[in-house]
């Protein structure tokens, strides 16, 4: 899903433009990654000051309703991405960036076989780290803090 298909998307099922679903939509379009409904509020202050949290959330809801956005959790709060419209696949997410690799190794492959009488529906399977930026940017910005750190005392 990007942006272009989400607003016709939007059109066909009868939902109104509005610049504040559009400008919500760029974001996802921007960042390539999940990003919650503080990132969205505060990202859009400038642009709409009384934009409150329930209607971003609002529209993030319609969103995932309409398959536009999916969702998932990182440190118990719910952060939202483009809905994945190509085959079948599954991702690495990003703990501090937000962002996601397609993987395309899925474990309900060797799962069904453990029960076939269970009868899957659905289901989720993400793998949480830190992306190489991420983890250059934590190694540069600890190298950092330790040197700052260090404190010399004079001698007696």
């Amino acid at each position: 899903m990007n942006k272009s298909e989400a607003l016709i998307l939007l059109r066909t099922k009868g939902f109104k433009h509005t610049d504040k679903r559009e400008d919500i939509l760029e974001l996802f379009e921007e960042s390539g990654g999940y990003l919650s409904a503080k990132e969205i509020q505060a990202a859009l202050k400038d642009a709409y000051p009384g934009i409150s949290f329930d209607t971003v959330y609002r529209n993030l809801s319609l969103f995932k309703e309409l398959l536009i956005l999916e969702e998932t959790e990182l440190d118990g709060e719910k952060v939202f991405q483009f809905h994945c419209t190509e085959h079948h696949h599954h991702h690495l997410i990003c703990l501090r960036c937000g962002k996601t690799k397609t993987i395309e190794v899925c474990p309900m492959q060797d799962l069904s076989k453990l029960d076939p009488d269970f009868k899957v529906t659905g289901h989720k399977f993400e793998i949480y780290g830190y992306c190489k930026n991420c983890q250059e940017e934590m190694r540069h910005k600890s190298r950092k803090n330790n040197h700052s750190s260090m404190t010399v005392s004079p001698r007696a």
